[in-house]
């Protein structure tokens, strides 16, 4: 009885080691550490779809893979530093707030493997390998798109915070919404976003859904009835007042929103996919197969990195120009910039 009860005590603390871990799952192999942004690992959005990847490693690698929840900027370092003290294989951190620590971390640890999303180091540091996206050709279509749906002549975006790869969506969308306005003689104008200038609206983080509810509907009552999020989850408070007033659709990020937040689907119009389950999976799949090298994978239309969900309602006629824009973009004939 006495072996039996320290058996379950030692179970249980596992137990419990693993759900303060936030998950975790694998069989024992290779070890992959994933460390998310503030979003959390349930944002319907870009921590999800980065730990995607992770788990499609876990199932068909037979990889031991689990994440680290980051609820604070100060998270960052104590979570890559707990990866890096239990000899992770390769460490994944997710998002562009963690260039710095992970740069730190992968610096002094020189023989540890690291993979970031959206960063990338200049010049480039031998033991991470930056996995970024060539966004703005997806939200280029987006733009296309929301031009060739609107029915009041206005679409806007909002994003979190302005970073980088945050307006990167955003330039794309407008490029976008001007070529389509170039080549059909319309007038499509964009709220929420001047490439120009740099700057446009934001809310100032990825998690308050309230602040996304709040600034669609007031891009709504300029005039806007198509709208697309750049926030993580925040975005689904812009999806939330849509489907509640009835006066505006959205256009998803990251992943399909008809899918991952398919309470949604009759005010989705599409959504601009960041394959980044497929970049993560193949990070892990160079380190176990020994090819895994620092520098840079990037996502692209050509390589299906990104891309475009089905756009709703849309015509024959625009679905036909969405195929040439896609296709001049690969073959280099259309600049998203």
């Amino acid at each position: 009885m006495k072996k039996f009860h320290f058996v379950m005590a030692v179970l249980i603390v596992a137990s419990m080691v693993l759900t303060a871990c936030g998950g975790g799952a694998g069989g024992g192999g290779l070890k992959v550490g994933m460390v998310t942004d503030l979003g959390g690992i349930d944002d319907k959005s870009f921590n999800a779809t980065a730990y995607a990847g992770v788990q499609q490693a876990i199932d068909e690698l037979g990889v031991d893979g689990k994440y680290l929840e980051s609820t604070q900027q100060a998270d960052y370092e104590k979570n890559i530093q707990q990866f890096v003290d239990e000899e992770t294989d390769l460490i994944v951190t997710v998002g562009f707030l963690l260039g710095d620590a992970t740069k730190a971390a992968a610096e002094a640890n020189p023989e540890s493997k690291f993979a970031i999303v959206d960063f990338a180091y200049d010049p480039t540091i031998p033991n991470v390998l930056g996995l970024v996206f060539s966004i703005d050709q997806a939200t280029f279509l987006a733009g296309y798109a929301a031009a060739g749906s609107t029915k009041t002549g206005k679409v806007a975006t909002w994003g979190g915070i302005n970073i980088p790869p945050v307006a990167d969506f955003m330039i794309g969308f407008e490029a976008g919404v001007n070529y389509y306005n170039e080549q059909n003689g319309t007038s499509v104008e964009v709220l929420g976003w001047d490439t120009a200038a740099n700057e446009g609206a934001f809310i100032g983080n990825f998690e308050s859904l309230d602040d996304g509810r709040s600034i669609t509907e007031s891009l709504v009552q300029e005039g806007a009835d198509i709208v697309m999020p750049v926030a993580g989850p925040a975005g689904l408070g812009g999806a939330a007042y849509c489907a509640e007033s009835g006066s505006c659709m959205v256009i998803g990020v990251d992943t399909d929103w008809t899918i991952s937040a398919s309470e949604y689907t009759d005010v989705i119009l599409t959504s601009v996919l960041k394959n980044m389950n497929v970049a993560v999976f193949e990070a892990i799949k160079s380190v176990q197969d020994g090819t895994f090298a620092g520098g840079l994978y990037i996502g692209t239309l050509a390589n299906d990195g990104v891309g475009l969900a089905a756009v709703k309602g849309a015509s024959d006629e625009l679905n036909a120009g969405l195929d040439a824009v896609k296709q001049g973009i690969i073959d280099g004939t259309i600049a998203v910039r």
